[in-house]
């Protein structure tokens, strides 16, 4: 498979032998760049989430959406969890284990998390929602109208 940049979207394109292009065993890599912060008070059930300056004027609309999709990067995870490609589903050892691709698992080789959250509020840089699972200082990948 190749994939392409065009007119600002990605394409997939199938190669005829089916495999990656040019012999490669893995995808290159790519970068990510942080929007925001995830900031959680101990004992509190909202979350903030703290919107880089460069990336506020991205918010703009915000307010018309009641619920809110969050990828971030689950920054606790080790490098050993990284590595792990099968889990029992929500660790029920009487479970046969299951590729983390099939499950919720954080363990996966890159940790995003996705979670949609009850937006509360909006003021400049700062979002307030309810129903993140995500730590403390996670970094925030990006946010889509959810």
């Amino acid at each position: 498979m190749t994939l392409l940049m065009r007119e600002g979207k990605f394409v997939v394109r199938a190669d005829k032998q089916g495999g990656l292009p040019n012999g490669q065993t893995r995808p290159q890599r790519i970068g990510v760049r942080p929007i925001g912060l995830v900031v959680s008070r101990e004992g509190s059930q909202h979350q903030e989430i703290k919107i880089a300056s460069e990336f506020v004027s991205g918010l703009d609309g915000v307010e018309s959406h009641d619920h809110l999709w969050v990828l971030f990067w689950m920054h606790q995870l080790t490098e050993d969890d990284r590595a792990i490609l099968q889990v029992h589903p929500r660790g029920d050892t009487t479970q046969p284990k299951a590729g983390v691709f099939a499950l919720h698992s954080p363990c996966r080789p890159n940790p995003i998390g996705m979670t949609r959250v009850r937006l509360l509020g909006w003021e400049g840089s700062k979002l307030v929602v309810e129903g993140l699972d995500a730590f403390d200082g996670s970094p925030v990948l990006d946010i889509k109208s959810g």
